[in-house]
């Protein structure tokens, strides 16, 4: 069965040109209108990626991706978000919500269909399927989990496809400082179009998921050079400030 993707659209023409090309490149299109409608195709079937408008009657694309987010189903679903807001701090606000990725209208289709590819090749990734743990923080490739081990029990740390892949190229290369154009070639590819900023929001995010388990501070970052995975523990890190 082809991959489906989720078209959110309120435009007519947007989306009927969104539903051509997505099913020229081999994907199977699920259009909707609105929210109502989208979450009805949600409950039905839970789509490997949803392009999703930003400006939408009644609930915002804003909202419904913040929804999405908070869903433990639809939680890791990647978003790619559409708007014709260009304002910087949207971008934000669209990345910070847990989009995936983020274009304005107007838009390439040609470019459009490229991130998707992208972000669903991101999501599933040719990693090794051994686990790697460091510091007592383990990710597991072959069933996409992140944990942490606390007294016998497992301590689960909620990821996105982008965070996940993100902590797993920080495991595999700790200590080493990386700048944010080569964890844009290595973790994103450097054949797609992403601004640099989009990473620190990305390390924004892993860190917050990273809190609950007390590791937000094994990323860290150097002032001028990039961000690193550090060995040191965090009861270690405790140890040294006090």
């Amino acid at each position: 069965m082809s991959q489906s993707i989720l078209i959110v659209e309120d435009e007519p023409a947007i989306a009927e040109l969104l539903t051509v090309h997505i099913k020229y490149a081999g994907y199977h299109p699920l259009p909707a209108r609105d929210v109502e409608g989208a979450n009805a195709l949600v409950s039905e079937r839970l789509p490997d990626l949803i392009v999703l408008d930003w400006m939408l009657p009644g609930t915002s694309g804003l909202s419904f991706l913040r929804r999405l987010r908070a869903d433990s189903r639809t939680t890791e679903v990647p978003v790619i978000m559409l708007t014709a807001c260009t304002e910087e701090r949207d971008l934000l606000d669209g990345l910070e919500a847990g989009a995936d990725d983020y274009m304005s209208k107007p838009f390439s289709p040609k470019e459009l269909m490229a991130r998707i590819g992208a972000v669903l090749r991101r999501r599933a990734p040719e990693l090794a399927n051994h686990a790697v743990t460091v510091n007592g923080l383990t990710l597991d490739p072959s069933t996409r989990r992140v944990y942490v081990e606390d007294d016998g029990a497992q301590l689960p740390v909620r990821l996105g496809p982008t965070e996940f892949n993100l902590l797993h190229f920080f495991l595999t290369h700790p200590e080493r400082v990386h700048s944010r154009t080569l964890l844009l070639d290595q973790v994103w590819g450097n054949h797609v179009f992403i601004e640099e900023r989009t990473v620190d929001v990305h390390i924004k995010r892993l860190r917050s998921a990273l809190k609950p388990v007390s590791y937000e501070s094994s990323i860290e970052t150097v002032r001028g050079s990039g961000d690193m995975f550090s060995r040191t523990s965090p009861s270690q890190r405790t140890e040294t400030a006090i």
